[in-house]
Formats: structure tokens, C-alpha cells, sequence
């Protein structure tokens, strides 16, 4: 009955939504100090039998205010760190007070707490080297101790709900290690996880997570937390990345700190408001205080930090501005402080990888805390938004190709260019030739965005240890072509001179100089947006030397027949040619807000009405790098098979 009257109240809450949780961000002042005008539990401790270690051990146990034997409570595990044992928590925590005053605020369901001694070993007291190979591994042995004997020993003794519904464990530190471990791996077990700082014997997020879905499915809540000194943080940010990746809902939460109890009592008054009560996924992504600095800042620096829900946070110093704005495609305002320093949190920002620039007193600037990319034709900053489907372009344990800058002289330019070349993982160990594809950029771009922007040499590395994609050279090469660092052109005279320097200039250098194959079966060549028409201009016109055309966010304008009519033309009268030379004539782009979306679209009309066959894909998504690091990824994957 006991049991029926909890469930049925639960029950109530979730369809009232009475206790869904709100947005509070982190604990207030005071929250851990013990208060005299509100009724308290009784923290006491128990022995019990231990099958697994062979001896009685004891534990602490808190019981709420109002305590009575006659109702069934939940319960929740709260684990210590390395050097620290079962009065860890009392001692330095004081989860007591934290729950006391949190009952008192109507903020959380009453509750047992149990506080063990994690070290599972005859001598378990924290006393001489704590890192001792054996104390370390009465850990990872606690887990028996804790399955086989703590937990029935709790629900025969104490009115606690004995169903994984009701049971959370927590832990900080090396108890927070303990805490992913047996909660992830047990979920028959339990509902709500929390490991707040875990330490390095937390396992891989691939042993921890191996069927997402079903984590997804059984787990009620899992929270994860640090604070953004703590040398551990990367062991919480490596399973964040992960489950991120593969979509399991979970709070990532980062807060000012290293690795104390400042900390890790925040994070049980956190974690502590989500037990019991329904918890809305939707909302887990906003829960953190700062962000994860983003992958292409500079060495050290911790702005611009990216949020769990890809808000981003910018922080510069210009005490002597007036104004200061982030231009990230949309302008935001920054608020200056009394130290001089600019701040803005933006809204989420859509993935992959975006340029910005500060505008400091009205003036484009490049961030000083990030690295730099020749984009917009002029050097910019940039920023990369992770995302769920980035996997294929993740650094991985695979063998590695490399990207090679070489000098050559242009006979048609009359000048000394540079070109970015990436050969196969295992080039300088054979002898072996390989295909080659010629792969270009865009506008206001060079031969530097396909391997800094465009990921190429860590897409090709994944594809070729999968087996995905043929082993083969990549020449990256500079398609501006009417004046040194200048734009490219999109006129006819640029698309011929263009043509010129591939064809006499650059696969000549590239075939002197690599060991690549020099038939048209062994060539591919592909561009995105003024890259794109390079390779209709120039590939469509020499089928004799390419076997694969790739066009990614690009078209013959839908506008502009004195430009895209002599093109059209030529493929009327070539048609036949074109079809039986090229294996893999391929557009792709993203969706309707990719500029080149409509020009593409008119294209394709055009190419059914001359009977020009090619394929089309369409990913979600603009005129960006995330669409052509996917366009990348599909094209090669068709070529030289």
C-alpha cells in the first residue's frame, strides 16, 4: 500500500507537471549551511556482512526529516574519492544540511542516502599510498560487494523502494569513476547516474554506452559534472563527446572550480533536484555554467567556450574600446566589465565550422584567442560547432595519411604557386601508384580551406581504414587565377584560364612529381561553389582526362545566359561523349538555404532536357562546410572503384 500510494503520487506529478525541474543553474548562497528553523535528518552507520570481501564493513546512512519505518523511500549511493572513505562525504560534503535545507524548500523528495566505504578490502581504511595498485583495484571490486551484499543488505534492514526506479548513485572523484561504471553497466539496477569529477578509472565510453538506444531508454537521468580547472575534466568531457555523438540526453555540466568539495557539493545540490520526479530531456543540454573551449582556439586559450546546447560564450579584453560586437554572421553586442573585458553569449549556433570576426569600435578584427583561416578573402577567425554525425570526420586510432604544401612554377601564370597534396596513409612505404582527385574551393577561399577547413586528410583517413573509399593522392590547388591572392573570377576568361593551369600546369607537376596513375580512369576532379563551376567548365570539357566530375553547392547561374549559354551549348552537342567517359558525374548541395540551391535545380532541369545523366544528393544544411565536408565524404567514397 505504502508502495502503491508513492507510485500513484508520482504518477500525479508527472501528468500535473508539479515538479517537472526548472532552470536553476547552480546552488545558491547558503545552501550548505546548516539552518536551525527546519527540521533535520539523522545521519547514523550499520554494519553489514560483505560476502564478496569476506568481512563486516560499514557504511553511513542519512535518514530525512520526518523519517518513518512504515513509508518506503528511494535511496541513493553516494561514493567518496581515492583518499577518502565512507565519513568523506560527512566530513568535507555535509549532504545532511545540503538535503535538509533542500526538503525544507519543497525542492526535493525525501530520501535515504547510504554512504559506503568504496574500498573493498579487508584493511580498507584510507591510510598509507591510497594509489597502491591493490587499493585501486578494491575499487573496481566494490562493485560485487556493493550488488551482492550492500544493496540487499539496505532493502532487508530499511523501508527503501527495492526497484531500479528508485535507486541513483553518485560519487565524486575516483567514487565518480565507480558510480559511470556500475550504474552505466547495471541499469537493471539503477535509474539515475552522477559522477561528479570522475577520475581515470572511469571506462571508455564505448564500454560504458555499447547500445546507446538502450541507455537512452532505461536511464532516467545521467549527469555529469566538473569543474573547469580539474586536471579529470577530460575524462567527463570524453564521455560527453561520445554521448553527444551517438544522442543519449544527459546534463554536461561545467562550473568554476578545480577539484574540491566546492564543487562536488554543487554538484549533489544539483544532481539532488532531479531525483524522483520527471525529468525533461529537452531541457538537459541548457544545464551548465561555462562551456568547453572550442577546438580551434589557440593553445591555452579558454574563450570562446562552447555550451552544451551550442550557445557559445565570447570573452575578450579591450579596455580602451567604446564598442566591441562578435559578427558571426549575426552581430551581437558585447557588455564590458570594470577589468576591461568584453562578454557575450550568443544563441545556438547551428554545426560545423562558421568564420567570425570581432568588431572592435566598428573595425573587423581577428580573434586573438582563435586560430586563423583564409575564408571571405581575408583572414578570419573561426569556430567549430560539434555535432552528432561528425563522427566521420573525428581523429581516430587508424593510420594516418598526410598533407604535404608544395612549390611549383606555372609556365601559364608565369609565377611561382602553391598547392596542398594529401598522400594515403603507407605512401613512403611502397611503391605502389594511386588515382588522383583534383579537389577545389571556393570563393574567397584557397588551396588551404579543403585541408583546414574542409577536414579532407582526416575524412580520407576514416574512409580508407574502413574500407570505404580506394587509397588515393589529393591535390589541393589554388583556383584563383587572375592575380596573386585575389579572387578567382566567375567570368568565361577566368573559367578558361583556370582550365589552362590544371591542365598544363598542375596535373603535369603532380604526375612528374607523385607516384600517381596518368589515365583518365585514374582522375577525379570536384569543387564546391567557384570550385564547382571550375569543374563544370574544366571537366565537362575534358572528359578525355577526368572519369569523375563532383559539383558540390554550385550550378551555371539560373540567371545569366550569357554566361551558363555557351556552357549549355557545349554539353548539347557533347553528350553522348559526356556520358560514356564519365563514370560518376555527381551533384550535391544543401537544402533550400544553400544559395546554389536554385541555380542547382535549374541545372538538373537543363541536364534532363540535353539527356546529360548524372547523380544528386541533397543534405540538410547551407552554404557551408559541414554540407561540403559531407559532400566530400559521399564523393569519394564512389570514386575509382
Amino acid at each position: 500500500m505504502q508502495r502503491f500510494s508513492l507510485l500513484l503520487s508520482l504518477l500525479l506529478l508527472t501528468v500535473t507537471g508539479a515538479f517537472a525541474q526548472d532552470l536553476v543553474m547552480e546552488a545558491p548562497a547558503g545552501f550548505d549551511v546548516p539552518r536551525t528553523d527546519i527540521p533535520h535528518g539523522v545521519v547514523d552507520s550499520f554494519t553489514y556482512k560483505s560476502e564478496s570481501v569476506g568481512t563486516k564493513r560499514q557504511a553511513l546512512i542519512y535518514t530525512p526529516p520526518g523519517y518513518d519505518k512504515k513509508k518506503e523511500y528511494p535511496v541513493l549511493y553516494l561514493l567518496h574519492g581515492i583518499g577518502g572513505d565512507k565519513m568523506e562525504w560527512y566530513n568535507g560534503g555535509h549532504p545532511e544540511v545540503i538535503l535538509d535545507n533542500l526538503y525544507a524548500e519543497g525542492a526535493v523528495e525525501p530520501m535515504i542516502v547510504i554512504m559506503p566505504n568504496g574500498r573493498a578490502m579487508e584493511d580498507d581504511r584510507a591510510v598509507g599510498n591510497v594509489f597502491a595498485p591493490d587499493k585501486v583495484q578494491a575499487f573496481a571490486d566494490f562493485e560485487e560487494d556493493l550488488l551482492g551484499s550492500l544493496i540487499p543488505y539496505v532493502e532487508k534492514k530499511y523501508p527503501v523502494i527495492a526497484d531500479r526506479e528508485h535507486r541513483a548513485i553518485a560519487g565524486l572523484s575516483m567514487g565518480g569513476g565507480q558510480s559511470l561504471n556500475f550504474g552505466l553497466q547495471n541499469l537493471d539496477v539503477f535509474s539515475y547516474v552522477g559522477g561528479f569529477s570522475s577520475a581515470p578509472n572511469t571506462k571508455t565510453p564505448e564500454e560504458l554506452v555499447p547500445e546507446p538506444e538502450k541507455t537512452d531508454e532505461q536511464l532516467n537521468l545521467l549527469w555529469i559534472s566538473c569543474g573547469d580547472t580539474d586536471g579529470l575534466i577530460t575524462f567527463s568531457k570524453r564521455l560527453h563527446d561520445y554521448l553527444y555523438r551517438n544522442e543519449v540526453p544527459h546534463v554536461y555540466y561545467i562550473e568554476p572550480g578545480g577539484h574540491d568539495f566546492k564543487v562536488w557539493k554543487n554538484g549533489l545540490y544539483m544532481f539532488s533536484r532531479f531525483l524522483w520526479k520527471p525529468v525533461d530531456e529537452s531541457t538537459l543540454d541548457q544545464y551548465s555554467l561555462l562551456g568547453t573551449p572550442a577546438e580551434t582556439n589557440v593553445r591555452g586559450a579558454r574563450y570562446p567556450q562552447i555550451l552544451p546546447d551550442n550557445r557559445v560564450m565570447f570573452r575578450v579584453e579591450a579596455p580602451e574600446a567604446e564598442t566591441v560586437q562578435v559578427d558571426l554572421g549575426q552581430k551581437y553586442d558585447m557588455e564590458k566589465d570594470a577589468e576591461g573585458f568584453w562578454t557575450v553569449t550568443t544563441e545556438p549556433i547551428t554545426r560545423g565550422f562558421h568564420y567570425y570576426s570581432l568588431l572592435i569600435d566598428g573595425k573587423a578584427v581577428a580573434d586573438p584567442a582563435s586560430e586563423t583561416f583564409y575564408g571571405m578573402g581575408r583572414m578570419a577567425s573561426g569556430i567549430e560547432i560539434p555535432f552528432p554525425d561528425d563522427d566521420y570526420y573525428a581523429l581516430k586510432d587508424v593510420p594516418h595519411g598526410e598533407i604535404r604544401i608544395k612549390k611549383y612554377w606555372s609556365g601559364v601564370l608565369n609565377r611561382w604557386r602553391e598547392m596542398y597534396v594529401y598522400t594515403p596513409p603507407g605512401y613512403d612505404d611502397s611503391d605502389a601508384e594511386y588515382p588522383a582527385l583534383y579537389l577545389l574551393h571556393g570563393g574567397g577561399e584557397d588551396h588551404r580551406g579543403w585541408a583546414t577547413q574542409g577536414k579532407t586528410d582526416l575524412i580520407l583517413d576514416n574512409l580508407i581504414a574502413a574500407g570505404d573509399a580506394e587509397p588515393m593522392v589529393i591535390v589541393m590547388m589554388d583556383g584563383n587565377v587572375t592575380g596573386p591572392g585575389g579572387p578567382g573570377g566567375f567570368g568565361t576568361r577566368s573559367m578558361e584560364t583556370f582550365a589552362a593551369e590544371l591542365k598544363n600546369a598542375v596535373i603535369p607537376f603532380v604526375e612528374e612529381t607523385y607516384r600517381v596513375k596518368g589515365e583518365a580512369d585514374s582522375r577525379a576532379l570536384a569543387g564546391l561553389s567557384m570550385g564547382g563551376l571550375q569543374t563544370l567548365h574544366a571537366g565537362l570539357r575534358n572528359t578525355d582526362l577526368f572519369s569523375a566530375l563532383g559539383v558540390f553547392s554550385s550550378g551555371w547561374w539560373a540567371d545569366n545566359t550569357e554566361l551558363s549559354g555557351p556552357e549549355y551549348a557545349f554539353m548539347e552537342e557533347h553528350a553522348d561523349a559526356i556520358n560514356e567517359n564519365l563514370d560518376v558525374f555527381w551533384l550535391s548541395q544543401g537544402g533550400q538555404e544553400d544559395i546554389a540551391w536554385k541555380n542547382n535545380q535549374v541545372m538538373m532541369q537543363k541536364f534532363d532536357d540535353l539527356g546529360v545523366e548524372y547523380e544528386y544528393s541533397e543534405y540538410a544544411g547551407g552554404h557551408a562546410w559541414p554540407v561540403w565536408r559531407h559532400d566530400l565524404h559521399g564523393f569519394a567514397q564512389k570514386l575509382f572503384k
